[in-house]
């Protein structure tokens, strides 16, 4: 029978429930669907409307963008309404109306399960479309084929075992054909690398026009996610988790497998390493801010390259871009300060990182501050005074934290502190840059009852330098947030190749100092044995995965990927049930400022692994199985 269908999204509200919501009915002879791919043009926009569904990555509701190393402050009515991973990791979500409920594309979320079925629609109608060349018709279903994927897999990350939706089913199904049941991680899992494998050899190395075609799927990016899937499903949260033992259905199918598969990570390590190698031969390499025209020390420079490792527009070292320059403005309206009576406008300093995350980078010596032998870490909350060896990091003879010195340069490329300084925004002189001040009544500290840094600390990685003010306005140099850049991928390779073996080989050590080199530290085995009191440390298993895990949240931090991490290592309810911590934001001297305080005490219980499936769509198709807990 020929398949006809409809793009009217009211045809789906007139389906029950749990149909409209993700269930891929359609109906027969609707000519709407015709007229969508009666040319290349038309069938084009109906293209883009497939990648219309892709999750906010970069803008403050991104179910990503929170985790225990940035928080915000819950007394800005402006603000809550849209920064609800904030809101799920403090108070948690509700079955009644789950936040970013991307099941039916409510409460600040896309509908995924929508952007699936026009996917299909898409590559089920594509082959009528007479005007388009055969190349542009591989590479457009190859295209879709990654996001029905994506979607997919997305839809794991948050809900768990998912349904399967291969194909779009003809109105006349039956009611058993309607109610369908969640699959097994592995299932899905297969299905989506079964999808991306066919995708591939239909993407082009690059885009054609980076200004045009900016966003959309090449053959490094299908590869690259593809290492990433295979890794999570290698990960402990879906890799023989026996937390999920119950969650079996009317089938009696477990959705969950419970034997811990190892050969799970030898396949992902295989995996990053072709992504790898694509990448490589497409011109994808580590960033490093080479601008000759920017006079400045190498040690700003090294400051600087964390930033432009984000906002350089097209820099090399990003695999996938969102390609929506407009959610940098948004971003930096959120996390910039004011260094200025006139930035109070724009700036809400709302999105901040915590202390953890302040205690989180590594000294100087490349290891973690608590390990550091010539780190004073007992005595890290106590005032000193800074020198000219703290110059360009810290103002001089400025009383602060034994914290804030002594540190790597992506601490101070990524996170901006009382006492230190902020380059760029209309200032580019080294010997001249912004100050921050962020004590009680400061420039950068609080003075009203909103619009301030609940820590004290903010986020100075998301910005680019080039913005500046004019009087009152912001002109910002957009740029669009990077979905997945190469030193993830590196990192994903040396963590899914340290657990396939017995002990780190040099491969394992030789991708993460790839990346300590680039940001000024010396590599891992030798900063262990040099400074750490654990000098042995790298030489297990256990413990260079316990640094290729701080790696990953140091180098990515605040890019939307420890929320992901913590989770598929399986360490969300310890991490994120931790108090969270900063500076005493109501002090107005140093001796009163300087003091940690407890801001929140979040609760983050088992069931907020998983997002609910609300509970009307469980009233309607009885096979759906809830999550735990809900």
């Amino acid at each position: 029978m020929k398949k006809l269908y409809i793009i009217l999204a009211v045809f789906f509200s007139q389906l029950s429930p749990a149909c409209s919501d993700y269930l891929d009915v359609v109906p027969d002879n609707v000519a709407t669907i015709d007229y969508a791919f009666k040319d290349r043009v038309r069938a084009e926009q109906y293209l883009f409307t497939c990648y219309s569904y892709m999750p906010r990555v970069g803008l403050p509701q991104y179910q990503g963008m929170f985790d225990d190393l940035t928080w915000t402050h819950s007394n800005n009515a402006t603000i809550i309404p849209f920064v609800l991973g904030y809101r799920i990791l403090r108070y948690g979500n509700d079955v009644n109306e789950p936040i970013l409920n991307t099941w039916e594309g409510l409460q600040g979320s896309t509908n995924l399960w929508q952007g699936i079925r026009d996917c299909n629609i898409f590559i089920e109608r594509i082959e009528s479309v007479r005007d388009l060349t055969d190349m542009e018709k591989m590479r457009w279903i190859s295209e879709v084929k990654f996001l029905k994927a994506f979607y997919h897999f997305f839809l794991l990350q948050m809900y768990g075992p998912i349904p399967i939706v291969r194909d779009n089913l003809p109105i006349a199904s039956q009611p058993d054909e309607v109610a369908i049941y969640r699959e097994p991680v592995d299932e899905v899992v297969s299905y989506v690398v079964e999808l991306l494998d066919e995708a591939i050899e239909g993407l082009p190395m690059h885009v054609v026009n980076n200004v045009t075609e900016l966003g959309r799927i090449t053959r490094p990016i299908a590869m690259a996610m593809k290492a990433k899937i295979l890794v999570t499903a290698a990960s402990p949260l879906f890799n023989g988790n026996t937390d999920y033992a119950t969650m079996i259905d009317k089938r009696g199918k477990q959705l969950f497998n419970q034997t811990y598969d190892p050969t799970k990570w030898s396949k992902a390590a295989e995996a990053c390493k072709a992504a790898i190698d694509t990448c490589h031969t497409a011109g994808i390499a580590l960033y490093n801010l080479t601008d000759p025209s920017l006079n400045v020390s190498a040690k700003t420079r090294q400051v600087l390259t964390m930033s432009r490792v984000i906002a350089d527009r097209w820099n090399v070292e990003r695999i996938w871009g969102s390609g929506q320059y407009g959610n940098s403005r948004t971003l930096e309206n959120y996390m910039l300060p004011a260094l200025h009576p006139n930035h109070a406008i724009f700036c809400r300093q709302a999105i901040v990182p915590t202390m953890k995350a302040a205690e989180l980078f590594y000294s100087d010596k490349g290891v973690p501050i608590s390990e550091d032998l010539t780190y004073d870490y007992a005595n890290r909350y106590e005032l000193v005074v800074t020198g000219e060896s703290d110059r360009p990091y810290l103002q001089t003879n400025f009383k602060t934290a034994y914290l804030h010195t002594h540190r790597e340069p992506r601490f101070y490329g990524s996170i901006g502190m009382d006492g230190g300084w902020w380059y760029g925004l209309g200032r580019y002189n080294e010997n001249d840059q912004w100050p921050i001040n962020s004590k009680l009544g400061q420039q950068s500290g609080r003075r009203g009852i909103e619009n301030y840094s609940v820590t004290s600390f903010f986020i100075k990685k998301l910005s680019n330098y080039q913005s500046a003010y004019n009087n009152t306005t912001y002109v910002d140099h957009r740029w669009d947030f990077p979905v997945f850049r190469l030193a993830d991928l590196y990192l994903l390779y040396a963590e899914a190749l340290n657990e396939s073996l017995a002990e780190p080989n040099s491969e394992v050590y030789h991708f993460v100092d790839l990346i300590r080199l680039r940001a000024g530290l010396s590599g891992v085995v030798d900063s262990w044995a040099e400074f750490s009191r654990f000098p042995s440390k790298p030489t297990t298993q256990a413990g260079m995965r316990e640094i290729i895990q701080m790696e990953r949240s140091i180098e990515l931090a605040f890019e939307g990927h420890r929320f992901w991490d913590v989770r598929r290592w399986n360490k969300a309810i310890e991490y994120f049930n931790q108090p969270v911590r900063g500076w005493n934001i109501e002090g107005e001297v140093d001796v009163d400022f300087y003091r940690v305080r407890t801001i929140d005490l979040p609760n983050y219980t088992q069931r907020d692994m998983f997002w609910p499936i609300r509970q009307r769509e469980l009233s309607v198709n009885r096979n759906l199985l809830q999550n735990i807990g809900w």
